[in-house]
């Protein structure tokens, strides 16, 4: 008799556990909806970076899902703009004029410039409103010793790739320019364009045509004395010389280039070494700048199907090639135009009237200000109003042209195969 009480007592009260564990549950639940619109609500007023972290670390994984949802989001640029010594005013005068709330910028002095140069510029960057107030531009200040033709041109840039990745996560594409580059469309018209493309493509001038290279670039072997001494000196060639390589294949191209974040954290991560073992490789090739991303692009089956091969700038050569472009003249104005790309080089110091006439006619830039774009308030873009709203003009009905050309012309053929 005693067993049988027991279990019609316990009846009721395991009842009464349940009804209470199901109205524990459903309160819960109700409180959660409550909860996730709450923080939903906060989290609105913040930037976009959260979303822009999970592409990042999703990005690995599966490229295509990510860009789906992001395509039509507003991107972000991260610039790395550089010089030497003498280059103070033409790199201020470039940042001024490519400026936007919604970018990073990276600025570089190198070891060659004097001190005063580059205190000059954090002194410009610091005491400028508009920059302070926003605090996306970041100063090289333990400048890097860079020696033209070596080795030190790539590593420079890849220190600036590890600088973005390391201090911020929300933007989409590195763009390297130096002081003698000089934009065509207004910052607006390059977000508005960039908007509608995936993030994942690199526009990366490439070729496996070494031609001449493949003798004079290809087997002769260089040291970079900016590798190791204090005073800049040009690159030394040795009496030795080496095979092409039979492990990977040489590619070469332009040295001014736009990358995917994922690209870059593949060229500073490495997971598969490839990356390194070519940086290694390149350490002892003259003009590495030119070739050492083309080659890690071209031989990495995760990338290769990314690179768009354009480097998105108007550059003059004379016939046949010297060592540099010619440096820009109002007469190559009508042909920048014509072939509809964002940015132009080389500009000297003495040509600045070229540079004025594109602030004039196709930037709408006035008096030395920030070029003209939705996020400007006040006279002169003299405060910051809403950096996501874009007012492309005519320099986006051009870079329209120029992608709807690219991507017609990239197949799953074709890649890297020139």
């Amino acid at each position: 008799m005693g067993p049988k009480k027991i279990e019609k007592t316990w009846v009721p009260i395991a009842i009464s556990c349940l009804l209470c564990l199901l109205f524990f549950a459903i309160s819960f639940n109700m409180g959660l909806v409550v909860s996730f619109q709450s923080v939903s609500s906060i989290l609105s007023v913040f930037p976009l970076s959260t979303n822009f972290t999970i592409r990042s670390c999703e990005s690995r994984l599966d490229n295509k899902d990510s860009e789906a949802s992001l395509n039509y989001a507003i991107p972000r640029f991260a610039y790395f703009l550089y010089g030497s010594k003498g280059d103070l005013d033409k790199l201020w005068r470039t940042l001024q004029v490519l400026y936007h709330p919604r970018n990073h910028y990276l600025l570089h002095l190198d070891r060659e410039s004097p001190l005063e140069e580059r205190s000059e510029l954090e002194s410009r960057v610091e005491n400028d409103p508009i920059m302070a107030k926003v605090g996306n531009v970041q100063m090289i200040k333990n400048a890097n010793m860079v020696t033209y033709r070596g080795p030190t041109m790539v590593s420079n840039v890849l220190h600036a790739c590890a600088i973005f990745l390391r201090s911020t996560k929300d933007w989409d594409w590195f763009i390297n320019l130096s002081a003698s580059d000089y934009p065509l469309v207004t910052q607006d018209d390059l977000l508005h364009t960039f908007s509608n493309i995936s993030r994942n493509l690199n526009f990366i001038e490439h070729t496996s045509h070494l031609g001449w290279k493949r003798e004079r670039r290809g087997k002769p072997l260089f040291i970079d004395p900016g590798l190791y001494s204090a005073t800049k000196s040009d690159v030394l060639e040795l009496k030795e010389r080496r095979a092409l390589p039979t492990a990977f294949k040489l590619f070469t191209g332009s040295a001014w280039m736009v990358l995917s974040r994922s690209f870059v954290e593949y060229c500073i991560w490495g997971w598969d070494n490839l990356p390194r073992t070519l940086l290694m490789y390149y350490t002892n090739f003259v003009s590495s700048a030119e070739g050492y991303f083309q080659t890690v692009i071209c031989n990495s089956p995760e990338f290769v199907h990314t690179a768009i091969n354009h480097d998105l700038h108007y550059i003059s050569w004379d016939r046949p090639p010297r060592q540099h472009p010619r440096t820009i003249t109002l007469r190559d104005l009508p042909r920048m135009i014509e072939l509809n790309v964002p940015f132009a080089r080389k500009f000297g110091q003495e040509h600045m009237v070229v540079m004025d006439k594109i602030d004039r006619d196709l930037l709408g830039r006035k008096n030395g200000s920030f070029t003209p774009g939705g996020w400007c308030v006040g006279e002169n873009c003299s405060d910051v109003g809403d950096p996501t709203s874009l007012r492309p003009g005519a320099g986006a009905l051009r870079l329209r042209a120029i992608m709807a050309r690219l991507l017609a012309n990239q197949t799953g053929q074709n890649y890297c195969k020139v």
